[in-house]
């Protein structure tokens, strides 16, 4: 049974990532791996005048295509990408789901002062060539206009109503670090989702970029055990 694997990466973002995992299931598997970057995104930014719907339709389109080649499909979604990833599974057969960080809920505002606080003292100190926070998110405040933002909104909106509808196998991984998405937002998924096979991995000290976590060796060896379940009556415990 050949497997194809679908990842789509977050708002404002692009294949980098979810780029360690993505190297690791290359190294470890046989599978069909597709990173599509999303229309707008990847190193240089450029949203004025996309929707939601290019965004979900680009993820779509990879979906099929990917559809074509294999036997069975598993999808992993980071951040809004998870989002996209819950959408693809109302609309298509999926045989697994990995929500990485998934922003259906954002901003949590006491990490976020931690990392505003990082800041600050290399700035301070003469660091802040250094800190990674600020210069991955630098570009992106400056360089993402507000209807950009709004067009992400709506794809929390247009999917929410339907998580209890989702019924296929998830697993739910999420950062305690995340200054983005709040790790409550991890256990209002796991609540809803309609799937009866559903597991939450918990990385201590992740932050937003929960691929790039200093335990994500650990974490990416139990995703893999997950999505290599082939049948859906063997329930997999994970977290």
């Amino acid at each position: 049974m050949k497997t194809g694997l679908l990842c789509i990466h977050g708002f404002t973002g692009g294949p980098y990532e979810i780029e360690p995992f993505v190297q690791y299931i290359e190294e470890k598997t046989d599978w069909i791996v597709k990173v599509p970057t999303l229309p707008g995104h990847g190193p240089t930014l450029s949203l004025t005048e996309l929707t939601a719907e290019n965004w979900m339709m680009e993820a779509e389109q990879a979906l099929r295509l990917l559809q074509k080649e294999v036997d069975r499909v598993v999808v992993v979604g980071f951040s809004m990408g998870g989002l996209i990833a819950l959408y693809l599974a109302m609309r298509y057969k999926i045989d697994r789901l990995v929500l990485l960080s998934a922003a259906a809920k954002y901003i949590s505002g006491a990490q976020l002062l931690e990392d505003v606080k990082d800041i600050v003292a290399d700035a301070v100190s003469g660091k802040l060539s250094t800190n990674t926070f600020y210069h991955l998110y630098e570009y992106k405040l400056t360089h993402t206009p507000i209807r950009a933002a709004i067009e992400f909104l709506r794809i929390v909106k247009m999917v929410e109503p339907y998580y209890e509808s989702i019924t296929v196998p998830v697993c739910i991984v999420q950062g305690k670090k995340d200054g983005i998405v709040p790790f409550a937002s991890a256990q209002y998924l796991y609540d809803r989702l309609g799937s009866e096979e559903k597991c939450m991995v918990t990385s201590e000290c992740g932050k937003h970029l929960i691929c790039y976590s200093e335990d994500c060796d650990d974490w990416f060896d139990e995703v893999l055990v997950f999505l290599e379940k082939n049948e859906k009556t063997n329930y997999y415990d994970c977290g």
